[in-house]
C-alpha cells in the first residue's frame, strides 16, 4: 500500500476534456477520486473505474442548492485536494457585441461558481490539504497584449481576483491555494488548433499540484510549474 492510496481528490467538472483527464491521471497515481458531472454523460468516467476508487456525483456548478447538497452528501469526508475545473467560453467577440445574458453566464460559471464551491466545501480540506482552481494564461492582465476572447479573459481575471480575496481573508490558513494555467490545450473549449494535447498538459498539471502540497499560500502557476504573472 502506498501513501497515495489514502489521498482523496474531488474534481469538479470532470465529464470531458481536462477534468476527465485529471481523473484518469489521479487514478493512475493511486488516489481516490470523487468526480462531478453536470448531466447524465458519465460513460467515459465510469470506464476509468477499474478498482472502485472512483465515485461520481452530479453537480451543476451554477446551482447553489446543488453545491450545498453535495456538501451534505460529503459530510465527514476528508478531501486532500479540492479542485474546480468547470468552465465555459462563448463566441470570440468584442465585449460590446456580447449580449448581457452571455456575459452573465460566462461570469457566473467561470468566476462566481468556483468560489461558491470553494467557500461551501473548504471545511472538508484539512490544514495539510490543497484547494485549486483551473485558471488560464488569459486570466493574466499583464500578459494580455493581443486582446480577443474578451469575456473569457475577464472571467478568468475575475476568478483570479476572487480567489486572491479568499486567500487574503484566510491569511493565517496553512492550506495550499493554487490557480493553475493548463496551457492552450486541444479540448472542446481550447479548439483543435491548440498547441498542446491533453497528454502534454495534464500530467504536468498534476505534477505541479502535488509538488506544492503542504507549502501553504497562494500561487498562480502553469502546467510546467512556472509562475504566471498576475
Amino acid at each position: 500500500m502506498t501513501d497515495n492510496e489514502h489521498r482523496t481528490v474531488l474534481i469538479v467538472g470532470a465529464s470531458k476534456g481536462l477534468g476527465l483527464a485529471m481523473v484518469a491521471e489521479f487514478l493512475r497515481r493511486d488516489w481516490r477520486v470523487i468526480a462531478t458531472v453536470r448531466g447524465e454523460n458519465r460513460t467515459e468516467l465510469d470506464a476509468l473505474d477499474e478498482d472502485g476508487r472512483l465515485e461520481v456525483e452530479k453537480l451543476d456548478v451554477t446551482m447553489p442548492e446543488q453545491i450545498t447538497a453535495l456538501r451534505d452528501r460529503l459530510a465527514g469526508r476528508r478531501l486532500d485536494l479540492l479542485f474546480v475545473n468547470a468552465g465555459i467560453a462563448h463566441d470570440n467577440l468584442p465585449v460590446a457585441a456580447v449580449s448581457t445574458d452571455s456575459f452573465v453566464e460566462v461570469m457566473v460559471t467561470n468566476a462566481l461558481s468556483p468560489l461558491r464551491i470553494v467557500e461551501t466545501l473548504e471545511d472538508l480540506v484539512p490544514e495539510s490539504g490543497t484547494i485549486g482552481v483551473m485558471s488560464s494564461r488569459q486570466g493574466s492582465v499583464s500578459q494580455n497584449t493581443r486582446g480577443g476572447h474578451e469575456v473569457y479573459r475577464a472571467s478568468k481575471s475575475a476568478l483570479n481576483q476572487l480567489f486572491r480575496s479568499f486567500a487574503a481573508r484566510h491569511a493565517d490558513d496553512p492550506r495550499t491555494l493554487l490557480l493553475i494555467n493548463p496551457g492552450h490545450v486541444q479540448t472542446e473549449l481550447g479548439g483543435e488548433g491548440a498547441t498542446l494535447t491533453v497528454d502534454d498538459s495534464i500530467p504536468g498539471v498534476v505534477d505541479t499540484i502535488v509538488a506544492h502540497a503542504g507549502e501553504g499560500g497562494l500561487q498562480f502557476l502553469d502546467y510546467q510549474n512556472a509562475v504566471v504573472p498576475w
